[in-house]
């Protein structure tokens, strides 16, 4: 016996085109939301600083703010902070205790070592093989090849805010090396 077209446990090709859909939807939704995860982990957090800037972080992540900053350190002092790219960048107080207009990148030329700050010497002086930069960051003593790269370091509402240095280097009248 034949049967008929009508027959109920045939689906009719709406309902089949609708559990197709369905289907799809639900693997898609699936897919997408898997990976989410995996396409925000490779975009860097915007920090809402103006002008493309990134706001300086300190130590525990919070914004670096210019009074407290200024509060709690002397004239001279270099202190760490999290700049461009999440390097660690030093903050700089002038003598007359105010912030410098540029940022020091930690970073060392040589092997990428972060260079800490030798007050009693007066110069940044890497660990690692012996690199030593001046006061400015600006190399004095190999193996290292090229002195620390700089950044803007500028005030915007009580925040310390690092901005890209395109400019000629100041310490060495050359383009920069690192833009």
């Amino acid at each position: 016996m034949a049967q008929a077209s009508g027959n109920p446990d045939v689906p009719s090709m709406g309902r089949r085109q609708f559990m197709n859909l369905l289907t799809f939807g639900a693997v898609t939704g699936t897919a997408l939301g898997a990976l989410y995860p995996v396409v925000k982990y490779f975009i860097p957090p915007s920090s809402g600083a103006a002008g493309g800037g990134v706001t300086a972080k300190d130590a525990l992540g919070n914004d670096v703010s210019v009074s407290q900053f200024l509060g709690s350190h002397n004239a001279g002092d270099r202190v760490l902070a999290q700049g461009l790219k999440g390097d660690p960048t030093y903050l700089v107080v002038d003598q007359d205790k105010t912030l410098t207009n540029y940022g020091i990148n930690a970073v060392c030329t040589h092997l990428g070592c972060v260079v800490p700050w030798n007050a009693s010497e007066n110069k940044f002086m890497c660990p690692c093989h012996g690199s030593q930069y001046n006061s400015e960051g600006k190399v004095v003593r190999g193996p290292a090849p090229l002195s620390l790269a700089l950044a803007h370091a500028t005030e915007v509402d009580d925040k310390v805010v690092f901005t890209p240095w395109t400019e000629t280097d100041f310490r060495t009248g050359e383009n920069p090396w690192w833009s």
